[in-house]
């Protein structure tokens, strides 16, 4: 059985600014790079695929194709299950409070002191492994001081988050055969 994999893109959107329609990415990630069993995920940057996947070179087509260079961060279907047993936020309020950053590599020594003065009443913050875990408590995204440039400068690498209920979708779709 084929292992797959999910490939998370920052900030891309349907429309707009970064705009990356999924279907034309789909298509041109099959013809172009030859990668088996595309499907995305949300319009919001997730694809599912069959390893192996050279995510550098897909980074290149999507900034040549849309005119977009975003950050592609890559997950196996292990990697994903693992990401949510290790949660260190289990008890959290709600699923779509609760962020899985995932990074493109590890992060700085010191991100998680260089952020926590940053912390709003009720959020919580966790480095495991090449993930940063962000409660956002009650006060949800819209009230943070994590914005992207504050994590980007303290984590000295780029990431791209996504909330407990689409990880956890995440992982099933990468476990299912294509």
């Amino acid at each position: 059985m084929t292992e797959r994999c999910a490939l998370l893109l920052r900030a891309v959107n349907v429309g707009g600014r970064n705009r990356v329609p999924m279907a034309e990415l789909r298509a041109l990630l099959a013809d172009r790079l030859g990668l088996q069993n595309v499907k995305t995920y949300i319009a919001s940057g997730n694809v599912i695929c069959d390893l192996p996947v050279d995510r550098h070179a897909v980074r290149a087509l999507i900034a040549a194709e849309f005119d977009v260079d975003t950050p592609v961060v890559q997950r196996t279907h292990d990697e994903l299950v693992a990401a949510l047993e290790e949660n260190p936020f289990p008890d959290a309020a709600a699923e779509k409070m609760l962020h899985a950053m995932f990074l493109d590599g590890p992060a700085a020594a010191d991100a998680v002191e260089a952020l926590t003065p940053r912390l709003q009443p009720g959020e919580r913050i966790a480095l495991v492994g090449d993930d940063l875990w962000i409660d956002y408590g009650s006060g949800g995204v819209q009230s943070t001081k994590l914005t992207g440039p504050v994590l980007d400068r303290a984590l000295g690498v780029a990431g791209t988050a996504r909330n407990l209920r689409t990880v956890r979708t995440l992982a099933e779709l990468t476990a299912q055969p294509a």
